[in-house]
């Protein structure tokens, strides 16, 4: 009886562990206070340059990203 009140004791804790792990980041300042999450930034721009050295279009033939 009490090897089954111990695993289902177990049981809960570890799902309560799991459903903090599966909540999304909570963003905070520097005071420890919660706030709103900064938006990701956005992905930097690519760019190509030809055999040249110039840039170009990267759809341009022997173009190759910087």
């Amino acid at each position: 009886m009490r090897r089954l009140l111990l695993s289902a004791a177990v049981l809960l804790s570890l799902s309560a562990v799991a459903q903090g792990v599966s909540a999304a980041p909570a963003c905070r300042d520097a005071k420890g206070k919660f706030i709103k999450c900064p938006p990701p930034a956005p992905p930097a721009a690519t760019r190509c340059k030809d055999a040249k050295g110039k840039y170009a279009k990267c759809s341009a033939p022997g173009a190759k990203p910087v």
